[in-house]
């Protein structure tokens, strides 16, 4: 029989991974990325294109992309096992390939746990309008 979802906020160890992963966004820190990120990655960014672990590594590397704020709130985690899906808003600042960008957005992350720790499977990034 299937595990009805969880919403238990109090899972430790990805809160723990959701910290690492703002403080690796950052401080573009391309090996815990590179641990956090999965390899099969899918990540949709709000362009809406599609990107796969490398590119975000490289949009980190090569100074595409910088992250000077991420501030969250309204975090919210479902758990299915050993998959959770997390929303978070996140005020945002920093510039994707020299244009400056700053205000809410919100994310939803698909991580898996796996033996050595979560990873993050899949996501989606957009602009919160209005209210949102």
């Amino acid at each position: 029989m299937a595990r009805a979802p969880s919403t238990d906020l109090s899972d430790a160890s990805l809160r723990a991974a959701e910290a690492a992963l703002r403080r690796a966004q950052l401080s573009s820190d391309l090996a815990a990325l590179d641990v956090l990120l999965d390899d099969a990655l899918m990540f949709v960014g709000p362009d809406g294109a599609v990107y796969a672990k490398q590119d975000d590594l490289e949009a980190h590397r090569s100074g595409a992309i910088r992250i000077t704020r991420l501030d969250p709130s309204e975090e919210r985690i479902q758990r299915y096992g050993q998959i959770a899906v997390v929303s978070v808003r996140m005020e945002m600042a920093g510039s994707f390939q020299g244009t400056p960008f700053a205000g809410p957005f919100r994310y939803t992350r698909v991580w898996r746990e796996r033996a050595d720790g979560w990873r993050i499977v899949a996501g989606h990034v957009s602009a919160v309008q209005g209210g949102g």
